[in-house]
């Protein structure tokens, strides 16, 4: 059973990240603020959840919060800062756009860069425990899954549509076969035999 909130009476976001571990593709977060007695028995950590129970879930979450926001860092700023950096950044994004100021912050993770004025608490596995960290993880998740399906119509060679740009099988042969795009995080190790790319 997830809970409600960390601290009653006090306006908690939860911030979760998605497409951390992807070889390309940018990096969404996003924030969520629900009402303190928002319940919803399906609502668990996104990757808990199937692809058909998240998109059910989605527009259950953006009706019945109080507020929430996608925040997005590109593979440009990724390779620029770092991937760690680009997860904060893309949830401090998520948090400037929220139309309600939250007094506190749940982070899944061990790990982040303080958002100004804003306390936080870091939480391990906090989607699994938390369901406003949960309702952010199944947001990013989802707009996330989106933008690849959309990249792949671009880039239909990599497979996309299926693994959302991690790194499978099938996404790194084609990498190997036809070279990168420009959706690429070209400061990751693209192929396990990878020394350098000439760029």
């Amino acid at each position: 059973m997830l809970l409600p909130y960390l601290s009653k009476g006090v306006i908690e976001a939860g911030c979760d990240e998605a497409g951390r571990g992807c070889l390309a593709g940018a990096v969404f977060a996003a924030a969520v603020i629900l009402p303190p007695d928002f319940s919803n028995e399906l609502l668990n950590d996104s990757k808990q959840l199937s692809e058909k129970k998240r998109y059910e879930l989605r527009p259950i979450i953006e009706r019945e919060a109080l507020s929430w926001a996608i925040g997005i860092v590109s593979p440009e700023e990724i390779d620029k800062i770092n991937i760690l950096r680009a997860s904060f950044l893309a949830m401090h994004r998520a948090i400037d756009q929220l139309s309600i100021r939250p007094e506190h912050l749940l982070i899944d993770g061990n790990r982040f860069t303080p958002y100004p004025e804003i306390a936080h608490s870091t939480i391990i596995k906090g989607d699994g425990k938390y369901l406003s960290i949960a309702a952010a993880s199944v947001l990013a998740k989802t707009y996330r899954d989106d933008y690849m399906m959309e990249l792949d119509t671009k880039h239909p060679g990599y497979h996309w549509k299926e693994n959302k740009g991690y790194p499978t099988k099938a996404h790194r042969e084609a990498i190997r076969n036809i070279g990168i795009t420009s959706y690429h995080r070209k400061t990751f190790t693209l192929l396990p035999e990878q020394l350098s790319f000439d760029f």
